[in-house]
């Protein structure tokens, strides 16, 4: 008799909320228990749970992707009105957790892994971003909003990867700029600075629209991608590699070769070829090419300087020692 009135009370709210009524999906958030602490856990069809986590849930887990936080797992408990994900152009948004419903819209889109998406109103993480009928447009999360596109591509795509090609960009007024660039890649042919306007003879309208692109694709895509550099128009041929950074793990293109960093800067993974140097987990880096860094950011700002080599200083129990490596021998 409670699970026919459970079921019931779900399809009233999933119809109050085709009409706009937000406080049901407040009431349907909380009826399946969907913020759990910090972690967002979100029944799915096909008895499957999507789970935003910091650490790894207690259940059998299909996927994972560890630059989103994202987990796909199962889920034994039948569920009647599970949430899914908006394909269409949503009416309108709100973000909504277990006490509060608040109306708003996106300020900004998510552009790649490393920046996400903003609100126009103040929001409190966790929390679920919906549209009508309680669709999913996305995840609040302390870093951001994980945009449904990428919600739906990590739980429908086959590839358990991100495709790369050596480039970060962002969005200046209405040009699409490349800020950084992988100084390990041999055959880097971008720039930094460069201004991007194609992609695949289709100009392209934003850096997000053209990150997804690039990371939706499979390995060994070949774009071809119109640039603008000092004024000239060039044309740019390249092919897609596997991305090791960004998102919830540090993204300074030393990972792509097995270096990888916690936010204090202090080395989590060493990849073989980082063994020779000598390097422990637990070291902790405090100097890249003389300039004093101590946040993936300020990597990120002196990673362009590698020209030769690269020299870093790390430090160990009070011992510091420098590590020199040539970015271009890989």
């Amino acid at each position: 008799m409670l699970r026919v009135f459970l079921a019931l009370n779900l399809f009233i709210l999933s119809l109050l909320a085709c009409n706009g009524g937000y406080k049901a999906c407040k009431a349907k958030t909380s009826s399946l228990h969907v913020l759990q602490n910090q972690n967002i856990v979100i029944p799915l069809k096909n008895h499957q749970k999507l789970i935003y986590s910091t650490s790894l849930p207690n259940a059998k887990v299909i996927k994972h992707d560890p630059f989103l936080n994202l987990y796909l797992v199962e889920n034994k408990n039948y569920v009647r009105y599970p949430f899914r994900i908006n394909n269409s152009i949503s009416k309108g948004r709100a973000s909504v957790n277990d006490k509060r419903v608040i109306k708003g819209k996106l300020r900004t889109n998510q552009i790649g892994l490393n920046t996400l998406a903003t609100y126009t109103k103040v929001v409190s993480a966790p929390s679920l971003l919906l549209g009508s009928c309680c669709n999913l447009e996305g995840l609040v999360t302390p870093n951001g909003i994980i945009q449904k596109e990428y919600l739906d591509h990590f739980i429908n795509s086959k590839n358990k990867y991100y495709s790369d090609i050596g480039v970060r960009v962002i969005d200046e007024g209405k040009l699409i700029i490349i800020k950084r660039v992988n100084p390990f890649d041999k055959n880097m042919k971008f720039k930094k600075d460069d201004c991007i306007t194609h992609l695949n003879g289709k100009r392209v309208k934003n850096a997000s629209s053209f990150m997804m692109a690039i990371l939706f694709s499979k390995l060994g895509t070949k774009f071809d991608i119109k640039i603008i550099r000092d004024g000239k128009k060039l044309s740019i041929t390249t092919k897609t590699t596997q991305r090791f950074g960004g998102g919830f793990v540090s993204d300074t293109f030393l990972e792509q070769n097995g270096l990888y960093f916690s936010d204090n800067l202090t080395i989590i993974r060493i990849g073989k070829k980082y063994e020779k140097y000598g390097l422990d987990i637990g070291d902790r880096l405090i100097q890249v090419n003389g300039k004093k860094v101590s946040s993936i950011s300020d990597i990120r700002e002196t990673i362009d300087d590698f020209k030769h080599f690269a020299s870093l200083l790390f430090t160990r129990k009070h011992f510091q020692f420098f590590v020199n490596i040539n970015p271009l021998r890989y």
